[in-house]
């Protein structure tokens, strides 16, 4: 038994599939890279502040830092970017919370985002897009938008199966499937093409779209919508859609009603007790969401359609600074900044450390830390009103006092204080 188990305990997790936190859990984290050690210094005490207030120091976190990335880099050598022993630890402990990690553009290492999600099958992309009021925001209504995505992780082209252009595997995989396309008559394709598989699978579909659907319901959403691009790609996204129908219609029949039944049976009007299983093309959805976001609650989406549109949500309430997220599977959840490392601003205590803090409260909600996690999310939106901000946010304010990192921070911890009396 090492030092921190024994002043902490380990995350248990039910049949169900639901954390059983004691009082006191270990919770690794993981710095990041770039501007991921200013924002993480911003964010901790934050949380701290939060969990003592809330409990009168009946509970507290025990974090234990875990390396990955450039730190881990450094610290163990050439082809360590992501250590073994970090992965055992993310799932031994069961919840954990990290900063941006680099991913590179082109060749070198993959993405480690993507490779942890993948080794520790984190399948459900969670990403919450609330108004925070206060945050300036392009929209002339962001209040309406209240929306949780849930973007399949493990799948789509992010399964990363592919292969360079020229290369003897790219050129065996075009020939294989030149000659079934000239069989049946259609454009082969071109022979010095780079080559992309796109795997979608029942099993995975329905374990997203299950989990959608059980947030839906639990957290008073109307409305789940499988979001796809099936009327192009009909095997793969087309086939998301209807294995998403079947797990609403197999699994939660008493719960559910599709919007085909709610205007037939149901003259427009939601039966109490049920929400509406619908689906929309994923290029109508940006504009959906844009003209109509009061209509969408959560969405079910596959991996890539996914990544744009929890980027261009996030846009409509003030940013990809203040925009949360997590990965999360059976038995293993990791909270993370959904931003990248932006390099250019590392060590210089500039970034906006908005969304870790906001993942941080949704790893609290996540543990039934509840009381916790709405002390942040006030104390943040209190910040905001008395217009003390980041760079970022006070460019689009006018008359707003433009802080550091650090005392952004250090200001949402006094107003913790200031709220929890």
């Amino acid at each position: 038994m090492n030092k921190a188990e024994r002043t902490g305990e380990i995350i248990q997790w039910d049949a169900d599939g639901r954390p059983v936190v004691p009082d006191d859990p270990i919770i690794p984290y993981i710095e990041g890279d770039g501007t991921g050690p200013d924002i993480w210094a911003a964010a901790r005490p934050v949380f701290d502040t939060a969990i003592t207030h809330a409990y009168q120091k009946n509970r507290r976190i025990i974090w234990r830092e875990l390396l990955a990335g450039e730190k881990a880099l450094s610290v163990y050598g050439p082809g360590t970017l992501l250590p073994e022993k970090s992965l055992e630890d993310i799932a031994r402990y069961g919840i954990a919370i990290k900063g941006p990690l680099t991913t590179p553009v082109g060749g070198g290492f993959r993405s480690l985002n993507v490779t942890i999600r993948q080794m520790l099958d984190l399948y459900a992309c969670f990403r919450p897009v609330r108004y925070l009021s206060g945050v300036p925001s392009p929209m002339l209504h962001p209040e309406l938008v209240n929306i949780a995505i849930f973007r399949e992780n493990t799948e789509d082209v992010y399964a990363g199966v592919e292969w360079k252009a020229g290369s003897r595997e790219a050129g065996d995989i075009i020939e294989f499937i030149n000659k079934r396309l000239k069989a049946s008559g259609r454009r082969p394709i071109h022979e010095k093409s780079g080559i992309g598989i796109k795997p979608m699978s029942e099993f995975n579909t329905r374990r997203l779209v299950r989990r959608a659907v059980q947030y839906a319901l639990e957290n008073g959403y109307q409305s789940v919508t499988l979001v796809h691009k099936g009327n192009i790609m009909k095997y793969t996204e087309g086939a998301f859609r209807d294995w998403g129908y079947q797990v609403a219609r197999e699994e939660f029949s008493e719960q559910t009603v599709t919007e085909a039944e709610l205007h037939e049976k149901y003259k427009g009007e939601i039966p109490e007790g049920r929400i509406v299983v619908k689906d929309r093309i994923a290029d109508a959805m940006f504009q959906q969401l844009l003209l109509r976001p009061e209509d969408y609650g959560v969405i079910a989406t596959p991996n890539l359609n996914g990544d744009y549109l929890s980027d261009a949500a996030a846009a409509q309430v003030g940013g990809l600074g203040m925009a949360p997220g997590a990965n999360i599977g059976d038995r293993c959840a990791l909270f993370e900044a959904t931003h990248g490392t932006a390099p250019k601003y590392a060590g210089l205590d500039k970034i906006n450390p908005g969304s870790l803090i906001l993942s941080g409260a949704e790893m609290l909600r996540f543990m039934r830390w509840t009381e916790a996690a709405d002390l942040i999310v006030e104390a943040l939106i209190k910040t905001v009103s008395q217009e003390i901000v980041t760079y970022d946010l006070a460019r689009q304010m006018k008359g707003a006092r433009e802080v550091r990192c650090s005392e952004f921070g250090a200001a949402i911890v006094e107003n913790i204080k200031k709220l929890a009396g």
